[in-house]
C-alpha cells in the first residue's frame, strides 16, 4: 500500500481496525533495542509525553501487533520471562500448564494459574512529538510497547460512548491517522504504589505536520517500521525450548504436558477461554522492570 491509497484508505482502514478490535475483545520495552521508546520517569515515578501513533506501512493494515507473554518467580526462586507461543495461536507449556491447574477447581491451584497468567501487550509506531526528559528524541519515530490500559484509550475514541441524553451518535476517531488523527499525552502517575495512566488522553483531531503531504510521504515510506516481523514464529523459542525453562523454573511441580504436536482449534479454543478465567494482566507499567527480571533470569542459565 503506498502513501497515496493510505490517504484513499482512511475509512477502510478504520473500519479494519474496529473489526481486529472486536475480533480481540473475546480473547517491554525491549533491552537494548534502540528503536523502542520508553517514557522515563522521574524518581516519584511520574512521567509525561506528547506523542502520535502513526499508521501501518506496506501490505499490513492494522497499525499494532498483539503479544502475550509471561512473567513470574516459580517455586525455585527461579524467573520465567518468555514470549508465550499463543501470540501465534500455538500450544505454550505455560498455558498448558495452567490449563491442568484451572480444570482440577482446587482454588490453591487457580492461585499458582493466575500468578503464572499471561500478560498482553501492545507495539506500535509512535512519533515522539515532545519528550521533556529526552529532548533528543522529539521529531524521531520509535516503536512503543504498551499495555491493555493505553489500548483502552485508544478503543475509546474509536468506540466512543453515545451521550443518553442525545440523539446525535458520537464520531469515531482513528488515532493512527495522520489527517484526522490526533496526538496523545501520556501521562504517568504513582497511584496506590503503582504506575497509573487514567490521566492520559487524545488531543483535539488534527493533521500531522499540518497535512503537509510531502513530510507525510517521507515519514511513511521511511520511518515507519514494519510490525509483522515483531511477531514472525523466529522471534520466539520453540515448545521444547520453552518447557525445558518452565520445567527449570517450577522444579518438583508436575511439568507442563504438550497436548498435540499439531495446533488442535478445539484445544486451542479451550486454553484461550481458560485464560480468560484467569484474567490476563491489563498493567501497563507494573511490568516495566521486565527488562532487569530478563537479565536475571537469563543471569541463571
Amino acid at each position: 500500500m503506498g502513501f497515496k491509497d493510505l490517504k484513499k484508505r482512511k475509512n477502510e482502514l478504520l473500519q479494519q481496525m474496529m473489526e481486529e478490535i472486536d475480533k480481540n475483545s473475546s480473547e517491554g520495552n525491549k533491552q537494548g533495542d534502540d528503536r523502542f521508546w520508553k517514557l522515563t520517569r522521574d524518581k516519584q515515578g511520574n512521567g509525561s509525553a506528547l506523542i502520535r501513533f502513526l499508521p501501518p506501512v506496506g501490505d499490513e493494515t492494522i497499525p499494532w501487533v498483539r503479544i502475550f507473554s509471561h512473567s513470574f518467580q516459580g517455586p525455585t526462586g527461579r524467573w520465567y520471562i518468555e514470549k508465550s507461543l499463543t501470540t501465534l495461536g500455538q500450544d505454550d507449556p505455560v498455558s498448558d500448564y495452567n490449563s491442568e491447574l484451572w480444570a482440577t477447581g482446587e482454588e490453591s491451584k487457580r492461585n499458582i494459574a493466575r500468578k503464572q497468567k499471561r500478560k498482553l501487550r501492545y507495539i506500535s509506531n509512535i512519533l515522539v512529538i515532545k519528550d521533556p526528559a529526552n529532548e533528543e528524541n522529539n521529531g524521531k519515530v520509535f516503536l512503543f510497547e504498551y499495555g491493555k490500559k493505553i489500548f483502552d484509550k485508544i478503543n475509546e475514541v474509536m468506540y466512543p460512548e453515545k451521550d443518553p441524553l442525545s440523539d446525535e451518535e458520537p464520531e469515531s476517531m482513528n488515532p493512527f491517522d495522520f489527517w484526522e488523527g490526533a496526538d496523545f499525552k501520556l501521562i504517568a502517575k504513582i497511584k496506590d504504589k503503582f504506575v497509573n495512566y487514567d490521566s492520559s488522553t487524545f488531543c483535539d483531531s488534527s493533521a500531522l505536520f499540518d497535512g503537509d503531504d510531502k513530510l507525510l510521504e517521507e515519514l511513511y515510506e521511511t520511518k515507519i517500521y514494519p510490525l509483522q516481523p515483531l511477531i514472525a514464529p523466529s522471534e520466539f523459542k520453540t515448545y521444547d525450548d520453552l518447557k525445558k525453562r518452565f520445567d527449570g523454573v517450577i522444579g518438583g511441580a508436575k511439568p507442563a504436558t504438550k497436548v498435540s504436536s499439531v495446533v488442535d482449534e478445539d484445544v486451542d479454543n479451550e486454553v484461550s477461554q481458560i485464560e480468560e478465567q484467569i484474567g490476563e494482566d491489563s498493567s501497563d507499567e507494573n511490568s516495566e522492570e521486565l527488562a532487569e527480571l530478563l537479565a536475571l533470569a537469563n543471569a541463571e542459565d
